[in-house]
């Protein structure tokens, strides 16, 4: 016995001395064999629950069940104390009702219990019952329940509690006083906060604390900071937890100036290198963008506890340093500090954010070994992070594994879903939560509005919405965001005003989402016209506002209104904000005013991948690809790391150029970063390599993705289209359907476009009429002027006239424009003039409507109108683009125009081309001078044909290419039949693959023949 009386010693001594870990240690020897005593378990179960470590907690209870002493009243009051602070209220409430006798501590430990993971309702229940009994409460009782009562936001019941503090004459008590004060500035009751106040004979620093400490965590951060200049007034000295307090206000609005004011009052103190206060100053100048200064306080901590690692990891995460975050996590294991559920959140976050499966993975392994699986904090955050990487299998393993499931539990695995695609799957998830009696916060509702967007399910959004609004939830801006969106992307427009009429209308968020609604859904003037009637009143000056109205602007195009928000963001000093300046970028950008996007993104102090992402999509967006594939390696030379949607716009980039040798090394940087199962990057990848020329290759990547969607069909069915490769693109659409895969309005652009190509007539009839027959989607213009080509190329230019007709709403230009190209190909004048007109009497400046009017005149010998035509062009000071040719070689682009004789090798050019002539015309080419669209002698006509510039290209490429290698050459305009000869004659008589890409397809030359098969 009296070794155990010396391990309780020990034990008491350790644990008081802030040394649980070791405490804990101390029950080695009563495995060994001594025998433990009713003063043992509690001070080892205090230890535990001070560490929060479950695992050892558990052991001392067996041990306890063993030894016969869990029917202890003190033990079993430690016991119920241990789990409540290890989080494992369910397990503390077993052993509370398993007591044979219950004291006021056992009670008080089961009320703080539900208090700390905040059921406040179960808390006070749990008082209720011990009032109906025996046992009275004391101060530690009381100011228990009142922090339970704060928590669950029930201003009756607080005011309940404070009158039976006042009846059992506890209301005298200092530490009952600071936390009454603290239950009604919690709960927003600032008129009683005030009278308490003023009837405390002596404001002690914990009423202080208190009062400022409640008004911060319930948001009121200015009044914070006024309590803080009267408590000063008052010469009340501050302690290390007002500072925290304090900065903590200061964090949350940002108040830089303030923050340092504090920071300096803290050095003049010497209170900076306090663990609280440094970790405090470390998270403010986090969130107000002061990395440096945030890691310059860490660093010059003496000792850094949990709360300081996780305080700078955090900060790391917040300004999207992710890396680092995780390698500061990295440092802090090799310490002797043990992470808590917050510094988990935090890292697995920064996983979450990199999309970094692996490290997530090793992170969750480490949680295991130290017992913490079981906190509901690091599981909701396990789970996001699985559900941000893809992983949803292990999400739900997570999720189904959790004994204790809150809302944020559902919500993460319900956005999880959504995320992913996996829209009916969120629907469920909600359904089976509802059920579970779980009710839905604002997020929850967000992520379901957001999963009845992506499936345009209207009817179940309605649904949804009715709901909402009995909830009470449709008032929040988020949500009420989140309405305006679902219903403008279901195309209900009246639904979607019908809630932003009925909604506060100081919601920037919920502005912009309107504007953006009816710009997107074709009413202009109606969102040019609500652009203008917001308020600046209605701008909170924070980034989240500006951001919102400026994707406005960029979504109508309204650069006078952005440029005016930007004057506005200037003079009140956000400009700097990183966020601010990734959405001017963006603004400008989509406003087509790229040198004012360029300007601003080289203005910017600091940037995040969304700024690089905002000018990659600029340039790409505004044909400036060469200088996005060059910013984009710069960026990587500069240690910033591409995502995928960096990664989407530089391939898009590669594809518009084309630029083969750009993309492929951009394949291999998305192989390298592990973004190669990423379904929006592999379709970007298979459009890439079709419009490189590499057919095959991009059937490889759509055949190895491991998961497709309608984006990855249309892409490889597009791709097949422009290759020529029509029986391919139908049987992969077949093939789509049967899978069970919904095609949408440009899947059968695709379709209709492929079997253009290749003048498969009625199996375009078929697929136009399965649209609305079939599948239930009225045909839009672009598939209207499909047909009209699909019937044009193939001679049936009057039933494409009827087809033009009969349209159910006005054509457009491009539809009689494309019936124009057939008729030239057909020589059909009378109905060429007709389309002609119907073009330039909708867009009268439309160059390409008058060369190829002029072209028929000429294809005809009618020389006069040709002329008349270029005098009209020349009246209106209107240009023909110049035909273009060029050929990428080594990295490096080399361009032609017709009769070009400015390149370094202009002589062996032509010397080749000479040669190359004489060899075609010994295998039967005949020079078509049909082609050759001037008035002069034919053989002029002649030495035209010999130098366009397709042909000085193809010579290029003979010469500085390998032997027996395949190259391929881009036109900008139309390759004309020539040319086209020619080249199917040099890939004969060279033995070379040649691929030409112009205007409207891919032509693949080899052995004499060319995949168009004549058809183009």
């Amino acid at each position: 016995m009296g070794v155990a009386v010396a391990i309780s010693a020990s034990s008491l001594c350790l644990t008081q001395s802030e040394k649980p870990r070791q405490s804990c240690q101390e029950h080695r020897p009563l495995q060994a064999g001594t025998m433990p005593d009713q003063f043992t378990f509690p001070c080892l179960l205090k230890a535990c629950g001070v560490m929060e470590d479950l695992v050892v907690g558990q052991m001392v209870h067996g041990i306890a069940i063993k030894t016969g002493f869990e029917s202890d009243v003190c033990v079993g009051c430690a016991l119920v104390d241990m789990y409540a602070k290890c989080g494992s209220v369910a397990d503390a409430r077993q052993v509370f009702e398993a007591m044979p006798e219950r004291n006021t501590i056992s009670w008080t430990s089961m009320i703080a219990g539900y208090g700390e993971i905040g059921n406040g309702e179960e808390a006070l229940k749990i008082f209720r019952q011990m009032q109906m009994g025996t046992t009275k409460p004391n101060r530690v009782t009381l100011i228990s329940v009142l922090k339970a009562s704060t928590g669950f936001g029930n201003v009756e019941q607080g005011k309940q509690l404070h009158t039976h503090i006042i009846k059992t004459g506890f209301d005298s008590d200092l530490s009952i006083q600071s936390a009454v004060v603290a239950m009604y500035a919690k709960s927003g009751c600032f008129e009683d906060v005030s009278k308490i106040f003023s009837k405390i004979p002596k404001v002690d620093l914990l009423a202080w604390n208190s009062m400022i400490t409640a008004f911060v965590q319930n948001g009121y951060n200015h009044e914070a900071l006024y309590s803080f200049s009267q408590m000063q007034f008052e010469l009340m000295k501050p302690n290390q937890f007002t500072f925290a307090s304090i900065l903590r206000a200061c964090a949350s609005i940002r108040a830089l100036k303030q923050s340092k004011e504090v920071h300096a009052y803290c050095i003049k103190n010497g209170l900076d290198s306090d663990i609280f206060v440094g970790s405090a100053l470390v998270d403010t100048y986090a969130k107000c963008n002061r990395l440096l200064d945030a890691c310059t306080v860490f660093d010059k901590l003496p000792h850094k506890e949990v709360v300081s690692w996780t305080a700078m990891i955090g900060g790391y995460v917040q300004n999207e340093h992710h890396e680092e975050a995780i390698k500061l996590f990295c440092q802090m294991q090799c310490t002797n500090v043990m992470a808590d559920a917050f510094t988990f959140a935090n890292v697995l976050s920064a996983c979450a954010s990199l999309k970094a499966r692996q490290q997530g993975k090793q992170v969750h392994v480490h949680i295991v070994k130290i017992g913490f699986e079981e906190n509901v904090a690091v599981g909701n955050s396990l789970v996001t992070m699985y559900a941000e990487c893809g992983n949803m299998e292990d999400a739900y393993k997570v999720f189904n594994k959790m004994t204790d499931k809150n809302v944020v539990s559902w919500t993460a695995i319900i956005a999880g879903c959504e995320k992913n695609g996996l829209g009916n799957e969120a629907l469920k998830v909600f359904e089976e939560m509802l059920f579970d009696s779980i009710k839905p916060n604002q997020f929850t509702f967000v992520s379901v509005i957001k999963a009845c967007m992506s499936l345009k399910n209207l009817r179940y959004g309605k649904q949804l919405h009715a709901y909402i609004r009995k909830s009470g939830f449709e008032i929040d801006s988020f949500v009420g965001s989140a309405l305006v969106e679902m219903y403008a992307e279901c195309g209900s427009i009246e639904d979607a005003w019908k809630v932003f009429d009925n909604s506060a209308k100081d919601n920037a968020l919920l502005w912009s989402e309107m504007i953006v609604a009816y710009a997107e859904n074709g009413y202009d003037n109606e969102a040019l016209s609500l652009l203008c009637k917001m308020e600046p009143a209605y701008m909170k000056e924070n980034h989240f506002t500006f951001s919102s109205i400026l994707k406005a602007c960029a979504s109508l195009g309204a650069l006078e209104q952005g440029k005016g928000l930007h004057a506005y963001v200037i003079k009140i000093g956000l400009e700097s904000d990183v966020f601010v300046g990734s959405s001017l970028v963006d603004m400008y950008a989509k406003c087509r005013s790229i040198d004012d996007a360029s300007k601003m993104f080289n203005q910017m102090p600091e940037r995040n991948i969304v700024s690089w992402n905002a000018i990659f999509a600029g340039y790409a967006r505004n044909g400036y690809c060469q200088e996005a594939v060059k910013l984009f390696w710069k960026m990587q030379v500069g240690g910033m790391k591409p995502d995928q949607f960096s990664l989407v716009s530089i391939l898009t980039a590669c594809a518009a150029l084309p630029a083969l040798a750009q993309g492929l090394k951009v394949h291999a940087c998305v192989i390298k970063t592990g973004y190669e199962l990423n379904t929006a990057v592999g379709n970007a990848i298979v459009t890439m390599y079709a419009k490189c020329g590499c057919i095959k290759d991009s059937y490889k990547v759509f055949e190895r993705m491991p998961e497709r969607n309608v984006v990855s069909w249309n892409a490889m069915i597009t791709g097949y289209a422009q290759h020529g490769c029509g029986k391919e693109a139908i049987q992969l659409f077949e093939e789509m359907l049967q899978i069970g895969i919904e095609p949408n309005h440009i899947t059968f652009v695709g379709v209709l476009s492929a079997c253009s190509h290749v003048g498969l007539v009625c199996e375009g009839r078929h697929y136009f009429i399965s649209m609305s027959q079939v599948h239930g989607m009225e045909p839009r213009v672009e598939h209207y002027a499909c047909m009209v080509d699909l019937l044009g190329r193939a001679g049936h230019l009057d039933e494409a006239e009827d087809f033009i007709k009969e349209m159910p709403f006005e054509s457009n230009a491009l539809v009689w424009r494309t019936l124009l190209g057939a008729c030239r190909v057909h020589y059909n004048l009378d109905l060429g003039k007709r389309a002609a007109e119907c073009v330039l009497a909708l867009e009268p400046e439309d160059t390409a409507t008058y060369v190829l009017l002029s072209n028929i005149y000429a294809v005809l010998g009618r020389w006069e109108d040709v002329a008349k035509v270029r005098k009209m062009m020349k009246d209106r000071k209107l240009k023909k683009e110049q035909g273009l040719s060029w050929i990428e070689v080594k990295n490096r682009v080399h361009t032609f125009v017709v009769g070009d004789r400015a390149h370094p090798q202009t002589e062996e050019i032509y010397s080749k081309l000479e040669e190359l002539t004489g060899q075609i015309k010994e295998a039967g080419y005949f020079p078509d001078t049909s082609f050759v669209l001037h008035n002069v002698e034919e053989v002029q006509k002649e030495d035209f044909l010999f130098q366009h510039s397709e042909k000085l290209a193809i010579a290029f490429g003979l010469l500085s290419t390998p032997a027996g290698a395949p190259f391929q050459v881009i036109k900008n305009l139309r390759m004309c039949g020539d040319c086209h000869n020619v080249t199917k004659y040099i890939s004969m008589v060279v033995g070379r693959e040649i691929v030409v890409r112009d205007a409207s397809r891919f032509h693949h030359f080899k052995d004499g023949l060319c995949s168009c098969g004549d058809y183009w």
